[in-house]
C-alpha cells in the first residue's frame, strides 16, 4: 500500500496596515534634492506674495502723489532761473511796486509762507501760474545777496494740461482776495485775455465773466468801464493802476462819446513827461474840475420846496415815467421791477448815481 506524501502548510503572515504617520514619516526621509526643490519652492511662493504685498502699496502711494499734485499740494525747491512767466499775461502791472519791499523783509525775516505754483513744462523747465510779486521778491533777494539762499523758491505743482482759462482763473481769483490790486489792472488783463491767440475769446464782456467770475455783477460792470477807458487812452496814461475806481468811472463817463475830450486828456498826459502817479491823476482830476459845469439848482416853489421834475420816456415795451424830487426819484413803467435780478438791479442804479454826479460830496 502506497503510503501519500505529506504537504506542509507554510503560514503566510497577514498584510500590514500602513497608517497615515508611516506615510508621513517616509515623506520625511525624502532625499536631499526633493527636500531642496521643496523648500525653493515655498521661498519662491512667500517671495512673489511680498512682492505683490508691495506692488499694491506702491500703486496706492502712486495715485496718492497724483491726487496730492492735482491738489498743489506736492512742494519743491525750484531754481528761479528756471521759471518762466510767458504762458499767462500777468494781472499786475510792471509800474515800481513799492509794497515789494515789505515782501522782500517779511522773506527774510521768516522766509516765504505761500509757495508759488508752477506748471511742469517738456523741457524740464516750469511755468508760473501764481505768485509773480512772491517770484519777483525772491530775484530781488538773490540779486542784492547773491549768497545763493534765495536762487531756489519753495513751489507746489499743478497738474500739467490744465486749460488756458483755468490758470487764468487760478491767477486772478488768488489776487481778488487782495485789496492792491486795481481796476485798471483787472482791465488790462481781460484786455490781454481777448488778444491772446490761446483762447478763444473775442468779446470782452465774455472775457471779464469768465476771469471774474468770483467777483459780484458790480464789481464785473466797474472792471468793464475801466476796459473802456484803456480803449480810450491806450499808451496815454503811464501809471493806470493809480486811477481810483470813482476817478476811473466819471473820467470815462466824461470821455464817453466825446473825441475832442479824449484829444485834450491825451495832449495834457503828453504834454507831462516823466511824470509820477500822483502827478497824473492830478492831471486827470484836473481836467474833471475844469469841464465840470456847475449844477444849477432845481426851482424853488413858494412853500420853499424844490419844485418836481416829471419825464415821459417812450421803449419798446410801452411809455415809463420819472418823477424826480427832493431826495425822492420814481420809476414807474409796463414791467415788473420785482422780476428784474437784483445785482443788474443794483449795478444799473449805482451807474445811474454816478452818471449823474451823485457819487461825489456835495461841495455847493
Amino acid at each position: 500500500m502506497t503510503r501519500r506524501r505529506r504537504m506542509f502548510d507554510i503560514d503566510v503572515p497577514a498584510e500590514e496596515v500602513i497608517s497615515p504617520q508611516s506615510e508621513v514619516d517616509a515623506s520625511n526621509r525624502r532625499g536631499p534634492m526633493a527636500t531642496a526643490v521643496r523648500e525653493n519652492a515655498e521661498a519662491l511662493r512667500a517671495r512673489q506674495a511680498v512682492e505683490d504685498r508691495i506692488r499694491v502699496e506702491n500703486d496706492a502711494l502712486a495715485h496718492e502723489h497724483v491726487r496730492l499734485k492735482k491738489a498743489g499740494l506736492i512742494l519743491d525747491m525750484i531754481p528761479t532761473q528756471l521759471i518762466d512767466s510767458t504762458k499767462l499775461v500777468r494781472d499786475r502791472s510792471s509800474a515800481p511796486d513799492e509794497s515789494l519791499d515789505e515782501l522782500k523783509a517779511s522773506i527774510m525775516a521768516i522766509g516765504l509762507s505761500n509757495p508759488i505754483r508752477v506748471e511742469k513744462k517738456a523741457d524740464g523747465r516750469y511755468e508760473l501760474i501764481q505768485g509773480s510779486r512772491r517770484l519777483r521778491a525772491f530775484a530781488e533777494l538773490e540779486a542784492e545777496n547773491g549768497d545763493g539762499r534765495f536762487s531756489h523758491i519753495p513751489a507746489g505743482y499743478v497738474a500739467a494740461g490744465d486749460a488756458l482759462a483755468t490758470s487764468y482763473r487760478r491767477m486772478v481769483d488768488e489776487n481778488l482776495v487782495r485789496k492792491d490790486i486795481s481796476f485798471a489792472e483787472m482791465a488790462a488783463l481781460a484786455r490781454a485775455y481777448v488778444a491772446d491767440e490761446g483762447t478763444d475769446c473775442e468779446d470782452i464782456d465774455k472775457a471779464v465773466a469768465t476771469l471774474f467770475r468770483s467777483a459780484g455783477y458790480q464789481k464785473r460792470s466797474y472792471i468793464r468801464a475801466f476796459v473802456e477807458l484803456l480803449d480810450m487812452l491806450g499808451e496815454a496814461l503811464a501809471h493806470p493802476e493809480a486811477i481810483g475806481r470813482n476817478l476811473g468811472l466819471e473820467l470815462r463817463r466824461r470821455l464817453d462819446g466825446n473825441p475832442a475830450a479824449v484829444a485834450r486828456v491825451k495832449s495834457l498826459l503828453t504834454g507831462a513827461p516823466g511824470r509820477t502817479a500822483d502827478q497824473e491823476t492830478a492831471l486827470l482830476r484836473g481836467f474833471i474840475d475844469a469841464v465840470e459845469p456847475a449844477r444849477p439848482r432845481a426851482p424853488v416853489s413858494k412853500s420853499g420846496r424844490r419844485a418836481k421834475t416829471s419825464l415821459r420816456i417812450a421803449s419798446a415795451r410801452g411809455e415809463f415815467r420819472c418823477l424826480a424830487a427832493n431826495g425822492r426819484l420814481d420809476l414807474r413803467g409796463p414791467s415788473d421791477f420785482a422780476d428784474v435780478d437784483p445785482r443788474r438791479l443794483e449795478a444799473a442804479v449805482s451807474e445811474l448815481i454816478a452818471a449823474l454826479g451823485l457819487d461825489r460830496p456835495d461841495d455847493g
